[in-house]
């Protein structure tokens, strides 16, 4: 295979493993993103340092792998080795601290786990009337998740609401732990008892399990994304490392072939000389110009000059 033909070839496998990497990239940026900023979902109400530690290592490489990404294009379009050993450089860093967000996620996961476990805790024990975002949050899990309280209805005698009715039961109960809750308009409180009215809401069929294994689904699910994401960037930088280092000794080939002889192109160089001048071909030729075929001298022994050396001629 010509050296030319080798490079492009290599070229054209690292530009997509590169795009691969890019989009990879980007979706790891996201989730960082994610972690650190949404406001919708269970993560802003997280105190985990552990989880803001990955967030903040998750958004580090996402930013990374998408500079990294363009530093690669460029030194291989360019076959520009400086930037490809640079390229080569990043890979290696960006392995190692994929390699420690995927162990501190995976080594603090039970941390993690009881900082939410008591983080649900403090809001159902603060759980009121004022409908902030974090009440919204547990609502609309209850709803969804058609449960009740982080291990079961019980988990809201806690509340300081409930405990001021001094219930020893849980008969009033939000809305969303209801199967069919209807709140008034000033309370989100609901319960099957009829005399309740106006006071609270009427509900029925309350749920009687816990959330805490859709609160740990949910957890583990993005978890392991995060984790599968990591992991297929790890496996793509190891096939590009060994293209870059194959296009690296690729350009390192084509100078060495420039400095040697510039006057030839090394893209189509042919390590192979013709001979141009072929091969000399001795022969008796005929004084009438008739070629007269050495190999075979029998067939001219009527010749009477024959084997005279006069008559030997070049061609």
């Amino acid at each position: 295979m010509k050296l030319e033909v080798k490079i492009q070839l290599l070229k054209f496998c690292s530009a997509v493993f590169n795009s691969i990497f890019l989009t990879l990239g980007v979706s790891v940026l996201g989730c960082a993103v994610w972690i650190l900023f949404d406001t919708g979902s269970f993560l802003a109400v997280l105190s985990s340092v552990e989880l803001k530690t990955v967030g903040v290592g998750l958004l580090v490489i996402g930013g990374v792998v998408a500079a990294v990404s363009v530093v690669g294009c460029l030194g291989a379009h360019s076959e520009n080795r400086f930037l490809l050993l640079m390229y080569l450089s990043f890979l290696i860093v960006l392995v190692l601290g994929q390699l420690f967000v995927t162990l501190l996620l995976l080594i603090n996961r039970k941390k993690i786990e009881d900082s939410l476990d008591k983080d649900v805790d403090q809001i159902i024990i603060q759980y009121g009337d004022s409908r902030d975002r974090q009440h919204r949050l547990i609502d609309n899990v209850q709803r969804n998740g058609k449960c009740c309280g982080r291990t079961g209805p019980r988990d809201w005698l806690q509340n300081s609401f409930i405990q001021r009715l001094n219930l020893t039961s849980p008969d009033v109960l939000p809305c969303s732990c209801f199967s069919s809750g209807h709140p008034t308009i000033n309370s989100s409180w609901c319960s099957e008892m009829l005399f309740t009215e106006p006071l609270f809401g009427q509900g029925n069929s309350s749920y009687d399990q816990g959330c805490k294994k859709k609160f740990m689904d949910w957890l583990q699910g993005n978890a392991l994304t995060i984790i599968g994401m990591d992991v297929s960037l790890m496996l793509i930088q190891v096939v590009q490392f060994v293209l870059g280092v194959y296009l690296y000794r690729a350009f390192g080939q084509k100078a060495a072939l420039k400095r040697t002889n510039p006057l030839v192109d090394p893209d189509h160089a042919d390590p192979a000389p013709h001979n141009d001048y072929g091969e000399q071909n001795y022969a008796y030729m005929d004084p009438n110009f008739d070629y007269i075929d050495p190999a075979h001298p029998a067939y001219y022994h009527d010749n009477p000059n024959h084997g005279d050396p006069t008559n030997l001629a070049y061609h």
